[in-house]
């Protein structure tokens, strides 16, 4: 009668040295998810306040101006026509930048998570980079809601390449009230700096 042959190890589990090795939990999960980072195509919109009052409030509180209030909403129609849904729409905490976003959400299919980040006010170019940096690699379409001189600085300072004359346009105009930057780039956030994107479109209420 032959010996018993001992049990292998269960599923998943090689044998080095005698010793039973399990793989690294998560490991696998892990792994993929560094390919899905490195491989995504994802999309920046970059979108300037609409037309505020010049009032006797703080900077910060200045609201809408009746041409923002029309402008907002048309904006957000030109999104919705584009199929632009974001997931994730970081807006700054100002009045006016608050007020528009209101505006341009009614106008979308759907509402996508809003943080109000107070870091956008008055953000310099390194530090809405290093905003964008933040951003978790489950999002791939993202909006933010800002001020100039930083959004037309950001739009500029990623777009490595343009659709056409795209950004030739963009600077010619300033980037006014209410205008927005479509910018896509592949692979994660954390790898987001000078000229990573491609500007694939641009607009505003009065080009």
């Amino acid at each position: 009668m032959s010996a018993a042959r001992a049990p292998g190890p269960p599923d998943g589990v090689t044998r080095q040295g005698g010793a039973p090795q399990h793989p690294a939990p998560g490991g696998g999960f892990r792994a993929k998810l560094g390919r899905m980072s490195v491989d995504t195509p994802r999309r920046i919109v970059l979108l300037r306040h609409a037309k505020a009052e010049w009032s006797d409030e703080s900077d910060h509180e200045r609201p809408l101006a009746d041409r923002g209030r029309k402008d907002a909403p048309v904006a957000g129609r030109w999104l919705a026509g584009a199929g632009i849904t974001p997931e994730l729409t970081l807006c700054s905490t100002a009045a006016r930048t608050r007020e528009t976003w209101k505006l341009v959400v009614s106008e979308l299919p759907q509402r996508p998570k809003t943080v109000y980040e107070e870091r956008l006010y008055e953000a310099s170019l390194g530090e809405l980079i290093a905003i964008l940096n933040e951003t978790s690699d489950e999002v791939s379409d993202l909006l933010v809601v800002g001020h100039n001189p930083g959004v037309h600085a950001l739009a500029d300072a990623l777009a490595g390449e343009a659709d056409g004359d795209l950004l030739a346009r963009m600077n010619r105009s300033g980037f006014p009230t209410s205008a927005m930057a479509v910018l896509t780039f592949t692979g994660s956030w954390k790898a987001v700096e000078h000229g990573v994107g491609r500007l694939v479109a641009f607009w505003s209420p009065h080009a």
